[in-house]
């Protein structure tokens, strides 16, 4: 995807269906897109900005078989959903509504489950929905590591797993079937773009970091830095610490930063959360909106209202409308057919161009 574009998104349940088709039956990877020139499959772009991105030419597909399941049928199975953390989060709230939803409409027997932020209590709850009887696993993870024990308890039904948002550190088509999620080495990249646009590409700017142990800090923060020193070397980077995903956290350590770097001029949150909690600090601390640029991560509505209002200054969505590609993955591959180990969703962005119009977008 060109980092520097706005992606629209547009709601034709026609072109979804169609656009979705189109792109699982490329998943063996014949193709490569004139834009993505790393071999990926071209992407469909769908209802509600949902996209999927199959492998290219490494072929990196799973079937039942490489997985060592058996066929069924996807309506008279039983699906487990795990959600990590609290649903104080819009992100959070949108992606577990829109997983209940699809099983809804196609009539699967969902069991839920809900972390409340603790890696220890999500463990548990998969274990529980195995031994409920769930045929079948989505799971959101709160970390990347530490998935042994639910692997290995998986692995002896033969249950198959896709992980949504955030991956586990296992091996695809062995441990778990497919990820999907966003590009998150891509997000950060837009965030830079956004970030440097606001700023002219000079001054001291920080960097709110995610929750530590997981592959979406890692890869936001990798793809901004990147960004920043290929595109913009008069942006120096003088203060990073985490605000673990939150907006508590993102506005006490935005405090921290305003004593400790009064001269800041730009902030990048790493998602809207912590750019909310970054907006009330900056508040309370006198300052007007613009005086320090924000950039976040996301898309909710919070954070696009902000920008109308001028305290944000850019907002890259991460979509979490996952339910239509995690039970279309699971259907293709429960049927016997390939499916993609990594399969991306595309993200729409926000700028002070779109962001009034975008509202009712946003989640």
């Amino acid at each position: 995807m060109n980092p520097n574009a706005p992606l629209r998104r547009t709601t034709a349940k026609p072109l979804f269906a169609l656009g979705l088709a189109a792109a699982l039956a490329l998943a063996s990877g014949c193709a490569k897109s004139e834009d993505e020139p790393g071999g990926k499959s071209p992407s469909a772009q769908g209802d509600g900005g949902q996209a999927v991105q199959t492998p290219g030419a490494d072929g990196k597909t799973c079937t039942i078989d490489q997985f060592g399941g058996k066929k069924l049928d996807l309506k008279g199975a039983t699906v487990g959903f795990s959600q990590s953390e609290k649903e104080a989060n819009p992100f959070r709230i949108a992606e577990t509504a829109s997983i209940k939803a699809e099983a809804d409409k196609r009539g699967i027997k969902l069991l839920t489950a809900n972390a409340q932020s603790q890696f220890s209590k999500q463990i548990s709850d998969v274990q529980d929905l195995i031994a409920k009887g769930a045929d079948l696993l989505v799971v959101a993870p709160l970390n990347s590591d530490g998935w042994g024990p639910v692997l290995r308890a998986a692995s002896a039904k033969k249950i198959p797993i896709v992980t949504i948002d955030r991956k586990i550190n296992a091996t695809a088509c062995k441990d778990y079937v497919s990820f999907i999620g966003s590009d998150f080495t891509e997000q950060g990249k837009r965030a830079a773009d956004q970030l440097i646009e606001a700023t002219g590409g000079k001054g001291e700017i920080a960097i709110l970091l995610g929750a530590p142990g997981n592959n979406v800090t890692t890869e936001r923060t990798k793809g901004f830095e990147d960004r920043i020193k290929e595109k913009a070397p008069d942006l120096k980077v003088v203060f990073k610490q985490t605000g673990e995903f939150t907006r508590e956290k993102g506005q006490s350590v935005t405090e921290q930063l305003i004593q400790s770097k009064p001269g800041i001029k730009a902030v990048y949150a790493e998602n809207d959360e912590m750019g909310l909690g970054a907006m009330n600090a900056l508040k309370g601390a006198g300052k007007k909106a613009g005086d320090v640029k924000i950039v976040t991560i996301d898309g909710t509505r919070n954070a696009v209202q902000a920008m109308v209002d001028g305290w944000i200054s850019g907002v890259v969505e991460s979509n979490p409308r996952f339910g239509p590609l995690a039970f279309q993955t699971l259907d293709t591959f429960t049927k016997g057919e390939k499916v993609g180990q990594d399969i991306v969703i595309k993200d729409t962005e926000y700028t002070p161009d779109n962001a009034e119009d975008g509202l009712d977008k946003a989640y």
